[in-house]
């Protein structure tokens, strides 16, 4: 089955391949799924943190597209392509607070941080920084679509995807509880990992429990498979839950609830991924949210950020052990995966891999996943 031949893939679970290996070790599918999955719709880019100030800037290389994500003066996120309109030189090359105007390296033409041309220096010849024939207002950075949700940074490189809010709307309702604010803080709440495989492989494993008694053994023992729920919504995301969620403690200590969540997410907790490359948890305690940075066919940088319920969880000193024992917890969940996703990786060498099958009862989230991607790729050919 070559990789744009996906009929069995979008056939019932049951009876459903997997997608073609290509999909995971091809550059060209690779490059195509890039246009035609990430680019088309809402992908995540970079965490609102990052751009804690008016001025803060952050260059990310996303998919090959140089973007440069920055708050402007009034507090609002931009994302401009990160490419000076005179001779497309990169603007900024590495995270930093501007204090006045992006000025490219270049040849000095600045622009304000909403992406105006401000200042040509010497383009009529020396001295003269202004021509008739370089109209400023025509030669603004160019923006692309964004959106902040959660303090994740969206972007819609094709400028074509539905309105965020509709585009999302499943989710927006299904957690409508936890739309309160979110705080984070330092180190304790940041965990990277640079792992081996392509990012739809990241994305599979996290939305499915059914490997929960092999890899990880210890959240298995109290947060069991059978404690676990399929999550479902074609289309924009899928994963799972679990009915058993245990408030973490440390010295006479527990994190303070959310304001919002009901009695019912006591001891319920979930776990999405949002089409195509987000991954979030939510607890009555705290959150979590990972943006998946494709780095080529067979490369993923997963940043993921924790978040409280109010800035004393999330900075206070008081609070600074417990916040360090929840990142230990989740960095090892995390840690123990990237063998199963590196292994699958490794495993899409195989030239008689024929996409695999699914668990009719267990893997719907996944398949949820394969079809959203062969439905999105097979529109665009």
């Amino acid at each position: 089955m070559g990789p744009t031949d996906l009929t069995s893939v979008l056939k019932p679970t049951g009876q459903a391949a997997g997608l073609p290996n290509a999909h995971y070790t091809c550059a060209e599918t690779y490059a195509a799924e890039r246009d035609r999955v990430v680019f088309d719709g809402w992908a995540a880019l970079c965490f609102g943190h990052d751009l804690a100030e008016p001025g803060d800037a952050n260059p990310v290389d996303f998919m090959g597209q140089p973007l440069l994500a920055v708050r402007d003066r009034d507090g609002t996120v931009r994302v401009f392509q990160n490419t000076c309109r005179h001779r497309g030189m990169i603007l900024v090359s590495e995270k930093r607070r501007i204090g006045g105007a992006i000025r490219c390296p270049y040849h000095s033409w600045c622009y304000g941080l909403s992406g105006a041309l401000v200042a040509t220096p010497h383009v009529g010849g020396p001295g003269q920084n202004t021509h008739a024939d370089i109209d400023k207002s025509s030669l603004s950075l160019v923006e692309i679509r964004s959106h902040v949700w959660r303090d994740v940074v969206f972007v819609n490189l094709s400028g074509t995807a539905p309105p965020f809010a509709e585009a999302t709307a499943p989710l927006l309702a299904r957690w409508a509880a936890f739309d309160v604010p979110l705080h984070t803080g330092g180190a304790d709440c940041r965990i990277a990992f640079e792992v081996g495989c392509n990012w739809k492989l990241a994305v599979e494993n996290y939305c499915e429990s059914y490997h929960l008694p092999w890899v990880h053994p210890g959240l298995n023992s109290y947060s069991r498979l059978e404690d676990h729920y399929n999550i479902e919504a074609y289309g924009v995301f899928s994963g799972q839950g679990t009915r058993v969620y245990r408030q973490l403690e440390g010295d006479g200590l527990t994190f303070a609830d959310f304001v919002g969540p009901g009695a019912e997410w006591e001891t319920r907790a979930e776990y999405v991924a949002l089409f195509p490359n987000l991954l979030l948890g939510v607890h009555r305690d705290h959150a979590f949210a990972i943006i998946l940075e494709p780095k080529g066919p067979a490369a993923t940088i997963e940043h993921l950020s924790l978040y409280y319920a109010d800035p004393e969880a999330a900075t206070g000193l008081r609070f600074a052990a417990l916040r360090e024992k929840n990142r230990a917890l989740w960095h090892l969940v995390f840690e123990e995966d990237i063998f199963v996703v590196e292994g699958m990786q490794r495993g899409r060498a195989g030239r008689f891999f024929d996409g695999g099958r699914f668990s009719p009862v267990m893997d719907g989230p996944t398949h949820l996943f394969h079809r959203w991607v062969a439905s999105r790729y097979a529109a665009g050919t």
